[in-house]
């Protein structure tokens, strides 16, 4: 004669089926713990969290916005036009300030009446818009080796190389890649590369 159907663990499933739970929360917990501690380090060692102070990098950047500093890529890659990057103030090393390249070592760099020009070239710089430029001019200059030219993208309310000069490579710590705060604003920096030959 046929048994019916069990439709309930004995005790001995029952606690076969717990172990491979708790086995695998185990798994999944560690798993978890490994990714957080790698994501910790990568965090630590290559990027930084900065908050921006100021309007300066307006539109790009707003006030009391939070973003990632990568503090490694220069050490790969050389600075080039367009970075936006984050440096020691030359004037007083106790604060930091961001700013876009404009112009590299050697570059001659002049301001026309609020146009760049860097060997001779017009700069297009489609993130300044028409309300943030100035209409201020200055001489032709070359940057020293081992500098660079920065200006922020609200010209006409950014302290930049126009006031404090060509900011030394050794001060350059980091390039700003990525907005984590606010939330709406999340996501990757756009590149701009204003190259000029």
């Amino acid at each position: 004669m046929e048994q019916p159907a069990n439709s309930t663990l004995q005790p001995k499933e029952q606690g076969a089926s717990l172990s491979a739970v708790r086995a695998a929360v185990v798994n999944w917990t560690r798993d978890l713990l490994i990714a957080l501690g790698l994501a910790a380090v990568i965090i630590v060692f290559l990027y930084q969290p900065v908050k921006v102070e100021g309007t300066s990098m307006s539109p790009l950047l707003t006030d009391q916005e939070r973003i990632f500093i990568n503090k490694f890529v220069y050490r790969f890659e050389p600075i080039q036009r367009g970075d936006v990057v984050v440096f020691w103030y030359p004037l007083d090393r106790s604060k930091s300030f961001i700013k876009r390249v404009v112009a590299l070592s050697g570059d001659t760099v002049e301001i026309r009446q609020g146009r760049v020009v860097v060997n001779g070239k017009e700069v297009d710089e489609p993130y300044v818009p028409a309300q943030f430029a100035d209409r201020n001019s200055l001489a032709p200059a070359r940057i020293p080796e081992g500098s660079f030219f920065v200006l922020g993208d609200h010209r006409n309310s950014s302290n930049d190389s126009r006031v404090f000069g060509a900011v030394p490579g050794q001060f350059i710590y980091g390039k700003a890649v990525f907005v984590y705060w606010p939330v709406e604003r999340f996501g990757a920096l756009p590149a701009h590369d204003s190259d000029q030959q």
